[in-house]
C-alpha cells in the first residue's frame, strides 16, 4: 500500500491532478468530500456546529455551507472552532478508508490544508501542486468567485513555498490540462509506481 497526499493551494488545479492519477490507477480519497460527510444532517459534527454557530448557518434544514464559510474566513477565531470540529472527524474517517484498503492499494489523498493542519499523517509520499497566483486568481474568479472570497482563502492557506517544502514531488499548473496529466503519468510511472513495487 503507498499513502501519497495531494496539497496545493485554492485554484492550483489539485482536483484535475487528482482526475490524472486516477486515469493512471490510483484511487482518490477527496478530503473536501470526507469533510462534508463529517458534518451531514443528523451527524455528530452537524450538531456541534449548530451549538457553537447556531441557526444561521442552516437553510432548510441542512448546513449553509456558504454562509459558514463567510463566518469563517472573516473571522479566525471561528474558524479555529470549526476545524476543532471536523479534523478530527475527518481523520478517523480517513484511518477508517485506509484500514478497509487492499494490501496493493495506491490512494492519492487530495487534501488542501495538509501544511496547516500541523497533524502528523503518516504519508509515504507528498505531491504538491503549484501555480501562480494571478494564474489561480483567474481560474477562481471564472468559477464565480467574487476577488475578496478569492483574498480571504489565499490570506488562510500555507504558502506555495510551504507546501513545496514538504513535498517530494511539485507539479507545476501554469499551463495546459495536457501538460499536467503529462506531469502526473510520469511521476505515476517514473516514481509512485516503483515505490509501491518495492523499487
Amino acid at each position: 500500500m503507498l499513502l501519497v497526499a495531494l496539497t496545493g493551494g485554492i485554484g492550483s488545479g489539485k482536483s484535475l491532478a487528482a482526475e490524472y492519477f486516477a486515469l493512471c490507477g490510483a484511487q482518490i480519497l477527496d478530503f473536501d468530500q470526507l469533510a462534508r460527510e463529517v458534518v451531514e444532517r443528523g451527524s455528530e459534527g452537524f450538531d456541534e456546529i449548530l451549538v457553537r454557530f447556531g441557526d444561521e448557518v442552516l437553510r432548510e434544514g441542512n448546513l449553509d455551507r456558504a454562509h459558514l464559510a463567510e463566518i469563517v474566513f472573516g473571522d479566525g477565531i471561528a474558524r479555529k472552532d470549526l476545524e476543532a470540529i471536523t479534523h478530527p472527524k475527518i481523520r478517523a474517517a480517513f484511518e477508517q478508508v485506509v484500514s478497509e484498503l487492499e494490501p496493493a492499494a495506491i490512494l492519492v489523498c487530495q487534501i488542501p490544508l495538509l501544511v496547516e493542519s500541523d497533524y502528523p499523517y503518516l504519508f509515504d509520499f507528498v505531491v504538491t501542486v503549484s501555480a501562480s497566483e494571478d494564474t489561480r486568481r483567474a481560474r477562481l474568479i471564472k468559477r464565480g468567485m467574487k476577488d475578496y472570497q478569492v483574498a480571504q482563502r489565499m490570506q488562510v492557506q500555507a504558502s506555495d513555498v510551504q507546501r513545496e517544502a514538504i513535498a517530494d514531488a511539485v507539479l507545476i499548473n501554469n499551463g495546459s490540462e495536457d501538460d499536467l496529466l503529462r506531469q502526473v503519468e510520469n511521476l505515476y510511472e517514473d516514481r509512485l509506481y516503483p515505490i509501491r513495487l518495492g523499487k
